[in-house]
């Protein structure tokens, strides 16, 4: 491919699409309605008494086995910029907070009978071994994981770590969701890098997105921000994209949004498609970023068995040093909802009065004076990630649309993988590499 080509999303997904696209010869144009790079990962700018603090909206991570994003890192000049840590992972249940670092934590752990924590070990060690997703993706997680680790245990240990990721579509979500997740996590340890090690780039996202819109601008891509896309029209002498009082043709157009905007803006789809494309429910999320004086705990991730308003805690700087931002505790506190939920419409300081007394409910000293709240910000995604249904692998759009050169990447496209930057950059690669073909 050697044409002019339009990509629609500034994310990390639209990026990588564009710098692929621009390096085997076209002339790449990035379009987006936000003021900035990076979508999902674009940074916060948060003043403090200390001065500005520039952190990711929502939490990332790499691990070790992270090849497709590694391999980007080190193409960007910055792969020897990660840092890594060694994790450690809490679970609060019963009101109590307890560690869930290892096996020995595991053991001790109350709250399971000894009988169960042996049914959860041989589940998660199911799902590290066997590779027949196909299968596991014909039959509910629900179905899966009772079969293994028995109802009991299931209702009280399951049903909270499903919930905290898919909410009330957790009824609904096939096996080779669970499957995949303990895939990743079980990758990682064996990566090489010893227990499990989570890494960071100095400086977060925004160092990132940073260094590749440098290789963006050196790739010669155009990068349009500010300029949302409403229509994209098949013509005699190519595929016109119209902006917000300005109009250009190019012969290509990838649009990296979801399949239902996507249904919304390209004229000329197969009705077919078009309902398909509508059809694919997402996965949203509310994530609260908070700044503190002190630590909360060691624990990067805390698990929430008790009904609280977030579905995990995420202390961000057990993992990072603190002096990357200023000296402060940074701790996200993510809800993963329906795209439609009513939990969008809370404004920030709703959020703020349900959250955090929730938190204090783990630890009770936060909003005190030994850790007050420097800073409270919260993001929002409507469509993250799709629900994964039954035979989820069989509803997957293809890349091509039924218009001649529009095409589609995004996140629907993720077929039994956990949605982070990882495999954002692979499913880029894929996409670039099937349409450079065209």
């Amino acid at each position: 491919m050697t044409g002019r080509v339009a990509v629609v999303g500034a994310g990390m997904l639209g990026a990588t699409v564009a710098l692929r696209l621009a390096q085997q010869g076209s002339t790449v144009t990035i379009f987006d309605g936000g003021e900035a790079m990076g979508g999902l990962a674009a940074p916060w700018t948060i003043d403090t008494p200390r001065g500005t603090v520039v952190w990711d909206r929502n939490y990332h991570v790499t691990l070790g086995s992270d090849q497709a994003l590694r391999s980007l890192l080190t193409e960007l000049g910055l792969d020897g910029d990660i840092h890594w840590s060694p994790t450690r992972t809490g679970m609060f249940a019963d009101e109590r907070l307890e560690s869930v670092s290892g096996p020995v934590d595991f053991l001790r752990l109350r709250g399971l009978s000894p009988v169960a924590k042996v049914r959860v070990a041989l589940t998660i060690g199911r799902g590290a071994t066997t590779k027949q997703w196909k299968t596991l993706e014909q039959i509910t997680a629900e179905e899966w994981l009772t079969r293994w680790s028995g109802r009991a245990t299931f209702d009280r240990f399951w049903v909270p770590l499903l919930a905290a990721k898919l909410g009330d579509g957790w009824r609904d979500a096939n096996a080779a969701f669970v499957w995949a997740t303990i895939q990743r996590l079980t990758a990682a340890r064996r990566a090489g890098i010893g227990d499990e090690q989570f890494g960071t780039v100095r400086g977060g996202y925004s160092c990132v997105i940073a260094a590749m819109t440098e290789h963006l601008e050196r790739a010669g891509v155009t990068i349009a921000l500010g300029t949302a896309v409403q229509r994209v029209t098949k013509t005699e002498v190519g595929i016109s994209v119209s902006t917000d009082g300005s109009e250009a043709t190019f012969d290509d157009v990838v649009i990296t949004a979801s399949p239902r905007v996507a249904a919304t803006i390209v004229s000329g789809l197969g009705d077919q498609q078009q309902d398909e494309y509508e059809r694919i429910r997402f996965q949203g999320v509310i994530c609260a970023s908070l700044l503190l004086e002190e630590p909360l705990s060691p624990y990067y991730l805390t698990y929430l068995l008790d009904d609280l308003p977030f579905t995990g805690i995420v202390e961000m700087t057990t993992l990072i040093p603190r002096a990357w931002v200023r000296g402060y505790t940074l701790v996200y506190l993510p809800r993963y909802v329906a795209s439609d939920s009513e939990w969008f419409n809370a404004s920030d300081a709703e959020l703020r009065e349900r959250f955090v007394p929730a938190l204090q409910r783990v630890h009770p000293e936060v909003g005190t004076p030994k850790r007050p709240l420097i800073a409270w910000q919260v993001a929002r995604a409507r469509e993250v990630f799709p629900r994964p249904v039954l035979r989820y692998s069989e509803r997957v759009p293809p890349f091509a649309t039924t218009v001649p050169g529009v095409w589609l990447a995004n996140s629907a496209q993720i077929v039994n993988g956990t949605l982070n930057v990882n495999e954002t950059v692979a499913l880029a690669e894929r996409a670039a590499a099937v349409i450079g073909r065209s």
